[in-house]
């Protein structure tokens, strides 16, 4: 995924996963400890290796923060 691919819902997820505001819990990505409303963008940006998949605080890859920078 590239920067230029990203939709403003992905990088604003980017942004929140960034400022610490992400969590993983199961297969769903919460942002301020509320379900995303796009229910795939979480499952979309870990498989693109932009963030963590483990459970627990949401974090970007070195690749997330890279497409980040760029975008």
């Amino acid at each position: 995924m590239t920067a230029s691919s990203l939709t403003h819902r992905d990088r604003a997820v980017l942004r929140a996963v960034a400022d610490g505001r992400c969590e993983i819990a199961g297969s769903s990505l919460l942002v301020d400890g509320l379900c995303c409303a796009d229910q795939f963008v979480g499952l979309r940006l870990t498989s693109a290796g932009l963030i963590s998949a483990r459970p627990g605080p949401a974090a970007l890859t070195t690749a997330g923060y890279e497409v980040l920078a760029a975008a």
